[in-house]
Order: C-alpha cells, then sequence, then structure tokens
C-alpha cells in the first residue's frame, strides 16, 4: 500500500452543517441521525462516520495524508430557495477541520455567489470547487456554468463532479437511486462536456467526475460509431475511483490511461483503493495524479496519445 496517498472525494459532515439539518422542517433535514430527502428513503446515518478524529485514524490507516471532503451533493442544497443558509455551515464547518482535510466549495445553482467564491478559493482549506451533475446535464448547462467554473479556472483549482439528487422513484431497492440515478446523471454530464467542448470553453480548467464519471468514457467506442468524433486525451480531465472495483477501473484506463484516474473512496461509504495494478499504478492514482488535479505539484502535461 502506498503512504502518502491523497483521496480526493471523502464525506465529511461537520457539526455545524449537523445543526443545521436538524433544525429543518422540510428535506433535506435530520432527525437525530435520520435523514430525510425528497429522493430516497429516510437514511440512519452513522454518528462515527462523521467523527473527525476517528476519519483521520481511519484514513492514517489507509495510508492516507490529505483527504479532500465535499458536500453531499445528492441532499439538493445548492437548488434549495434557502441554499445560503445550509453553504454556510458547511463552508464554516470544512475551514474549521484539522489540517488533514481540505473541502470542496460548493455554491448556489441558481444564483451563485462569485465574489465569495473567489474569497473562497483563495484559502488554503478549499482544494477547489464542487458542482452536483444534475447542473451540467446538457450542453447549454455547461455553457450557463460558465461565470462560475471561470473562477475556479482563474484560481487555479479544479472542478468536483459529484452525484445530485435522485428522482423521487416509488417500489425499488435502496441501492437503486446509487447505481441507476447517480450512474446516469454523470453520464449526461460527461457527455455533455463532451458535445460542449469543455476544454475549448474553459481551456485552464481541471475536472474531475467522481465515480468513474458512471463509467462513461467507455462508451467512447459507441459515441464514435454513432456519429461522434475522436478527440486526443484530455490531459486536465480526470476520473475518481470511487463506487468501482478493478474490473471497471480496468475498462476506464484502457480508454482514458493511468494518468486520468485519481483515488476516491467516497468514505464513510467504501473505503478507498488500496491496490491498483501494481505497484506503479498504485503510487499513480493514490498521490501523483491527484496531486497533479489539484495543482500540489508542478502541472504536467502528459501526452497519452488517443482513444482506442
Amino acid at each position: 500500500m502506498a503512504v502518502g496517498a491523497i483521496d480526493v472525494h471523502q464525506h465529511l459532515w461537520p457539526a455545524e452543517l449537523v445543526e443545521a439539518l436538524r433544525v429543518r422542517g422540510h428535506p433535506p433535514y435530520l432527525r437525530g441521525w435520520t435523514l430525510h430527502t425528497d429522493g430516497e428513503a429516510p437514511y440512519d446515518v452513522a454518528p462515527d462516520d462523521h467523527d473527525v478524529d476517528a476519519r483521520v485514524a481511519l484514513d492514517r490507516e489507509a495510508g492516507t495524508v490529505l483527504a479532500c471532503v465535499s458536500l453531499s451533493a445528492p441532499l439538493g442544497i445548492e437548488s434549495l430557495p434557502d441554499a445560503s443558509v445550509l453553504l454556510d455551515a458547511w463552508h464554516a464547518g470544512a475551514q474549521a477541520l484539522p489540517e488533514h482535510f481540505r473541502a470542496w466549495a460548493s455554491v448556489t445553482t441558481s444564483d451563485p455567489d462569485l465574489p465569495a467564491l473567489t474569497t473562497r478559493l483563495a484559502a488554503e482549506a478549499f482544494v477547489g470547487l464542487q458542482l452536483p451533475a444534475t447542473a451540467l446535464l446538457t450542453p447549454a448547462a455547461w455553457e450557463a456554468a460558465g461565470p462560475v467554473l471561470t473562477v475556479a479556472a482563474r484560481a487555479g483549482k479544479p472542478l468536483l463532479v459529484h452525484p445530485g439528487p435522485a428522482r423521487a422513484t416509488a417500489d425499488v431497492p435502496g441501492w437503486w437511486p446509487a447505481v441507476v440515478d447517480y450512474v446516469g446523471q454523470l453520464q449526461a454530464a460527461w457527455w455533455a462536456w463532451q458535445a460542449v467542448d469543455g476544454r475549448a470553453l474553459l481551456p485552464g480548467l481541471r475536472v474531475v467526475f467522481g465515480a468513474a464519471a458512471g463509467l462513461a468514457p467507455v462508451h467512447h467506442e459507441r459515441h464514435v460509431i454513432r456519429g461522434g468524433s475522436e478527440r486526443p486525451i484530455d490531459p486536465d480531465l480526470y476520473v475518481d475511483s470511487s463506487g468501482y472495483g478493478p474490473r471497471a477501473l480496468d475498462a476506464v484506463v484502457r480508454v482514458l490511461g493511468i494518468d486520468a484516474l485519481v483515488l476516491g473512496s467516497d468514505r464513510p461509504y467504501a473505503d478507498p483503493l488500496a491496490e491498483l495494478f501494481g505497484d506503479a499504478a498504485t503510487h499513480a492514482v493514490r498521490i501523483t495524479n491527484p496531486a497533479r488535479l489539484l495543482g500540489l505539484t508542478a502541472h504536467r502535461t502528459d501526452e497519452r496519445g488517443t482513444r482506442p
């Protein structure tokens, strides 16, 4: 196991956010430690999952030296009329976390406060910007998000595309939102980026999609067969490893190359990837690639060829 790993995708609710969720009378809200949302069944949160000291200890056991925590976008906070209350609680709590952590900043999707985001991204505590995939489902949505994404690009900090709220669906098992809704959202956001030519739109922005972009890259052959154009690999476009194992990640790496894959565990919902394809690949996924994504080392433009 490579020591010194950077986990770009974790979740940890600071006390400020927990208390803000508990005083709400409509979704999303907490009653005790039971989470209520619009699109999913009530979920019993394990309090220890959001204990800061316990998380640091777990990370140290896994060889993780830096954990980047993000707001739980499936809660739908970013699109609420009163989003600013919860977002302020999130940012205040996240900024107060120990140095082991960095946080992804979040904004409202309807009227983002660009000056506030600029200030936050200037702080070392915030590693980049997170947007829910539900805000980026079409080429037009990427274009509409241009002003807020430009703030991140100018700050030299990346974007994390995370699954957003699931649709309310009756008579489905508990795993349905994560396996169906989240995957579909990420795939749509990935293809919308391709369709709008996101690199031309935002030439300086590094982007990482959670959960291997719902395996969207594996469908590039179908994209070409159906009339899409082949493009070179984008060295500033990444996917994280959360939610998948070696078989799925092998398929993604065959399309994008090993340099595009970064460690993202989605902890506390899963453990971080400890090994993948041998020592060299493991070191790249757990250490080198996340550092490059986050701008923690001199950014290197790699020639990774084109997709097969």
